[in-house]
This record gives structure tokens, sequence and C-alpha cells, in this order.
């Protein structure tokens, strides 16, 4: 395999890690300001922002329906592959995301 290709692999990892851990802290952030509790706006985000945290990491939507538009007319199956790979990887980053800030909070994010 192409060393870009496991250099998209741990982008999208951090990618998706990035967006549900920022998004997660600004939205409690914003509770903190408006008088809400923080913590509870903390896991409610993160729980919010998962598929968007992954959508975010692989480029949209357009893109990720195009390549397994190749993968599957085109019998390109190297495409197909590397495309869940990298989906595979957004959603291990989304999990890390969501262990850390669990662990954080010690909360239960279901």
């Amino acid at each position: 395999m192409e060393e870009r290709f496991f250099a998209a692999i741990i982008k999208c990892f951090f990618i998706s890690f990035g967006v549900l851990a920022g998004g997660a802290l600004f939205g409690s952030l914003s509770a903190y300001i408006t008088g809400d509790p923080p913590i509870s706006e903390l896991l409610i985000t993160a729980k919010k922002l998962r598929i968007w945290a992954i959508v975010a990491a692989i480029g949209g939507t357009f893109d990720a329906i195009s390549t397994f538009e190749k993968g599957i007319l085109d019998a390109s199956s190297v495409e197909l592959i590397k495309q869940i790979t990298l989906i595979i990887a957004a959603m291990g980053g989304v999990k890390a995301a969501i262990i850390l800030i669990s662990w954080i909070t010690r909360g239960e994010i279901t």
C-alpha cells in the first residue's frame, strides 16, 4: 500500500477526533456562558456530533459515494477497500474522542 494512503488514514482518524472533541468542548463553553450545565452539554453535544465528525473526516458524502460507485461498477475493489478503511479510521477517531470525553466527565455516552 502507498505511504500516502497511510497518511490519509491517520489524517482521517485525527480529523474526526478533533471535530468531535472540539465541537463538544465549544458546545459546553456556550452552555457555560448561557448558564446551563456544561458537563451535561458536553456529553449531549458529543453524542450529536458523531456522524458529522465521520462525514467531515472522509471529505463529504459525495466523494464517498463516487468512490463506492467506482468500486462496484468498475470492479475496482482496491478503491472500495480504501474507502471502507478510511471510514473505519474515522469511526475509530470518533470512538477515541467519545472515550476521552466519557473518561474526563465520568459519564456514560450511549
